[in-house]
């Protein structure tokens, strides 16, 4: 069963064991040290007594174990997007998609949004599998670009509010 809870200042140590290996390899390839891991929790802890919110985040949790990340961000009124990251030793179980419903379902009740976006690096098929099992239909490409400037057209997708 996968469940999701806000951050705790004692998530440290599980989110740079989330944000390394494999995990990071379409993120900014780069292992999150532990100072790092300290500040995205008080920058999380922080936007979520902003008012109004614009960003949530939640620990995805196997059982009692932190095993990734999952954020929603509010870009305009009425559209946000998700973003997800696991432990690369928990891929394949379904877990991020269990993770991402519960998410979509906030977003459309809760944060009051219409439309969600996401999009995923090329060489990463498999979170696109994971959003089209959230409902999520690809919509086309859109460049990002990495440390040397170059263009790499990642896969976009996206969710309309339907009655959820």
């Amino acid at each position: 069963m996968v469940t999701l809870r806000p951050l705790t200042v004692n998530d440290a140590a599980a989110l740079t064991r989330i944000y390394s290996g494999a995990s990071i390899r379409h993120t900014t390839g780069k292992p999150l040290t532990l100072d790092q891991a300290h500040e995205k929790i008080r920058a999380a802890l922080a936007r979520a007594a902003e008012t109004p919110r614009a960003q949530w985040s939640w620990g995805i949790l196997h059982e009692d174990d932190l095993i990734g990340l999952i954020s929603l961000r509010r870009r305009t009124p009425v559209m946000g997007t998700i973003s997800y990251i696991l432990r690369e030793d928990t891929w394949g179980h379904g877990y991020a998609t269990h993770a991402a419903h519960q998410v979509v379902a906030d977003a459309f009740t809760a944060a009051g949004l219409h439309r969600l976006e996401a999009m995923h690096h090329p060489d990463n098929p498999a979170s696109g599998r994971v959003l089209i099992k959230a409902g999520f239909t690809r919509i086309g490409t859109s460049d990002r670009h990495d440390d040397d400037g170059s263009a790499i057209p990642y896969e976009l997708y996206a969710l309309e509010n339907n009655g959820i």
